[in-house]
């Protein structure tokens, strides 16, 4: 709830455009560490084993510590930039900055990331695999950490990425499992579909605006037609990655990872990129008529659906995947409102969240550890005794703060939505709220069916479970405690840290101010209704679930991810059969009236072409172009393989005569050389295939043949005339000509280009053809198999099943 007084006057825009040696250092430094450390850690893996997770911890230790220097800076105003050119010419650039929601966002991504690799260490077993997965969490966090600090749109796209193709691999990192690749396989094609919307969106905005620095896009953010394609094309791509509806499965089935892996990737990194680049678009381009029925839309169906699906689980894990599912719906109609009290509302629960959702996962992660169950029925039979008061305590805090409930982070977030929906009035402050509320009616009811099991425990004295040790529940202890200091004075804590960060999305001054209590009021009233609603709710819990569940649609999610998938082979399949027949003088026929055929169209159409009226210089040029074209026409009637190849090459040999014709005559020995050197080619391949062609007595077949090779042949003739029609001001042949002599002491100016000046495409170009060579060979010898009769199927695996999640990892 937010009861603001003495506003201060908006100020101008805080500079982006200092830049620091130091600065630059401590940046580039922030992020190498996590690459060199994660990289190293994957080629030791074997050795370190029990050391992974201490080393594991550096780079976040650092990255706090980074983040920390620089926090008064950032808090008074200035971010930190840093600029690294890449290739001038192309405007290329590595820039960096920190604000003050990137600030926020290297807080979380550090101090969560921190608390995962201590975590760890308790976790897994010492082995490589424990290693592994450490490693990959490192490189994990460094992507994260350059997407929230990108200043240029291609450098953000990149990291974008790489947090895709890195979650991939921690949720199959057990790849002989089929649960978990057909879960990494569902996120890898939603997220990766998403990040190529986003790369288009991306591209179409920094055209329209002229600029491809993040701030100037968003401080001038660019309009039309073309740019509102584009921004929706962004917004799928944010949509998929924060897991909204309809594209919300793909994270419940990425449970079957770890505990640590989806606790780091469902609080603070993965999902949140997305909620992040909300909060950035959003100021911006919340003036378009269709932008705020979207984000309300998407975001409150995505917070009741998953709501509705995480009161109806059993297995705690599941629980809080859809509970972040919902969450995630909420977090994202405060950043995608775009008005300046959600924003604040949507920063303060970005901070919130991602410290109760990371303790929360953390706690199931011990139980499951220690009483190797997650099933709320079995564990309401175990008793959870001495020792496990310091857990029981956090669960249930946590839990409420997840609830909302007072004296708790998620409180202080909840009444500031209440409060910025409120004010805002209207159609989307009455709609916003009204789904709000539900949600978080929701939110209540499934945060008292996880806290349940932690406060009603067996009374049989042979249901004792191992109490975890000290260590292994240090982080829980440390983020329950930010949580209840942050509910009890959030002011002191976080509020200067929301302010800034808000003011930068806007653009201007904001003094929120953040407490637990302003006195009662409409926010106030509301959060005690969903209260009660949600306590209602939560002791009706069966007959809600038998109610919903008849409404419940007959396909999930992860089904029609399936349905989806399988439909796209069978279209593949048939698009394949129709296309690719095999033959691959058809896909040269294709591929030459495409290449040559249509540029020739567009040169006869655009193109003026040169007066012919004296084509012949010399007499020879006749003869020799008679040669040409009889031993072109001859190889068509040549009945063996080698005959038609030896043939064939006087059509090259009558090309150099030509050159010699024309008083060229280091081209010709050049031309000599290379088509020599082709039919020697021809020959190794040959021999190893039938001495005569085999002849086709389809006519239709012959006339298409005949058709395919008169576009190509015509087609290359208008475009030589199209090209030696031109008149280029400065010839690029110029710069050969002139420094033939001076530079590569040749007068040989072809050989010169070739050697010199084309050296490494002359390699390139030799390489190919040797490779080339060598493949069509092993090809010939090589027998041929039978067709493949169609693609197998996806593995009927439900990686929602609990049986499924996590089932190694004590292992």
């Amino acid at each position: 709830m937010c009861h603001r007084r003495g506003r201060r006057p908006p100020a101008t825009p805080p500079p982006h455009d200092r830049d620091h040696p130091r600065r630059r250092a401590a940046l580039i430094a922030t992020l190498s560490l996590h690459l060199a450390i994660g990289i190293g850690i994957l080629l030791a893996a074997p050795v370190l084993r029990r050391w992974a997770a201490p080393l594991a911890a550096v780079p976040s230790l650092a990255s706090l510590a980074f983040a920390l220097t620089i926090a008064p800076d950032v808090l008074d105003g200035e971010p930190w930039t840093a600029t690294f050119t890449w290739v001038p010419g192309l405007d290329l650039s590595v820039d960096l900055f920190v604000d003050g929601l990137g600030l926020v966002m290297i807080l979380l991504v550090s101090g969560i990331g921190l608390a995962i690799a201590a975590y760890s260490g308790s976790y897994f077993a010492p082995n490589a695999t424990a290693a592994r997965t450490a490693g990959l969490l490192v490189l994990f966090a460094g992507a994260m950490l350059g997407l929230v600090t990108a200043e240029h749109v291609v450098i953000l796209y990149l990291f974008w990425e790489l947090t895709s193709i890195l979650s991939w691999l921690l949720i199959g990192q057990r790849h002989t499992d089929p649960a978990a690749r057909a879960a990494a396989t569902h996120a890898l094609v939603l997220t990766g579909s998403g990040g190529l919307a986003l790369l288009g969106g991306l591209v179409i905005l920094a055209r329209e605006a002229g600029t491809w620095s993040v701030v100037e896009l968003l401080t001038d953010p660019p309009g039309g037609t073309a740019a509102g394609v584009g921004l929706g094309l962004v917004v799928l791509g944010i949509v998929t990655k924060s897991a909204q509806y309809p594209f919300h499965a793909w994270l419940p089935g990425a449970m079957v990872a770890p505990t640590p892996v989806s606790a780091y990737l469902h609080s603070a990194t993965m999902v949140k990129a997305g909620i992040y680049l909300a909060l950035r678009l959003a100021p911006a381009f919340v003036h378009l008529d269709a932008w705020q029925p979207v984000v309300l839309t998407i975001g409150l169906l995505t917070m009741v659906a998953g709501g509705l699906r995480a009161i109806r689980q059993d297995d705690l894990k599941l629980l809080l995947a859809f509970g972040t599912v919902s969450q995630l719906g909420f977090l994202f109609v405060l950043s995608g409102s775009g008005f300046e009290y959600a924003t604040i509302a949507g920063v303060t629960l970005l901070i919130a969240h991602a410290l109760f959702k990371a303790t929360l996962f953390l706690v199931v992660g011990i139980v499951d550890h220690q009483a190797h169950t997650r099933d709320r029925h079995e564990l309401l039979d175990l008793r959870l005794g001495t020792g496990w008061g310091p857990v029981r305590v956090c669960a249930v805090l946590t839990a409420a703060s997840m609830a909302g409930v007072p004296l708790m982070a998620g409180f202080i977030a909840k009444e500031e939505a209440y409060a910025a929906f409120v004010y805002e009035g209207g159609a989307v402050g009455v709609i916003g709220l009204v789904g709000i509320v539900t949600g978080s009616v929701l939110t209540m009811a499934y945060s008292l069916r996880f806290a349940a099991v932690f406060w009603r425990q067996s009374d049989r004295d042979d249901a004792d479970v191992t109490p975890p040790s000290w260590t292994f529940g240090a982080p829980v202890y440390v983020l329950t405690a930010l949580t209840i200091a942050i509910g009890l004075v959030p002011a002191p804590i976080i509020g200067d840290l929301v302010d800034v960060a808000s003011g930068d999305l806007l653009g201007r001054e904001v003094a929120g101010e953040l407490a637990l209590w302003h006195g009662i009021n409409t926010a106030l009233v509301l959060s005690v209704l969903t209260i009660a609603a949600g306590v209602l709710l939560w002791r009706l819990t069966d007959p809600f679930v038998r109610l919903t569940g008849r409404a419940a649609p007959p396909i999930d999610g992860y089904r029609a991810f399936q349905i989806g998938l399988e439909g796209l082979f069978t279209l593949a399949r048939v698009t394949t059969t129709r296309i690719q027949t095999g033959s691959l003088p058809r896909y040269i026929a294709i591929i030459l009236m495409v290449v040559v055929g249509g540029p020739a169209l567009v040169a006869v159409a655009t193109t003026s072409l040169p007066d012919l009226a004296d084509p012949l210089d010399v007499p020879v040029q006749l003869a020799l172009a008679g040669l040409i074209a009889g031993a072109a026409l001859a190889t068509i009637f040549v009945p063996r393989r080698l005959g038609a190849v030896v043939v064939l090459g006087g059509v090259g040999y009558g090309m150099a005569g030509l050159f010699v014709a024309q008083g060229a005559p280091d081209l010709a020995l050049t031309q000599f050389a290379i088509e020599t050197l082709t039919i020697v080619a021809f020959v190794l391949v040959l021999r190893q295939l039938p001495a005569r062609f085999s002849r086709s007595d389809d006519r239709a077949g012959q006339l298409r043949r005949m058709g395919a090779a008169a576009v190509v042949g015509v087609g290359a003739f208008v475009l030589v005339l199209a090209v030696s029609g031109t008149d280029p001001t400065t010839p690029a042949s110029d710069l050969a000509v002139t420094q033939a002599v001076p530079e590569a002491e040749g007068r040989n100016i072809v050989n010169v280009i070739l050697v010199d000046f084309r050296g490494l495409d002359t390699l390139g170009e030799i390489a190919v053809l040797l490779v080339a060579a060598v493949g069509v060979t092993t090809l010939a010898r090589v027998g041929r198999r039978p067709p493949r009769t169609g693609v197998p199927p996806l593995p009927e695996i439900d990686p929602l099943d609990p049986a499924t999640i996590d089932k190694d990892a004590r292992t």
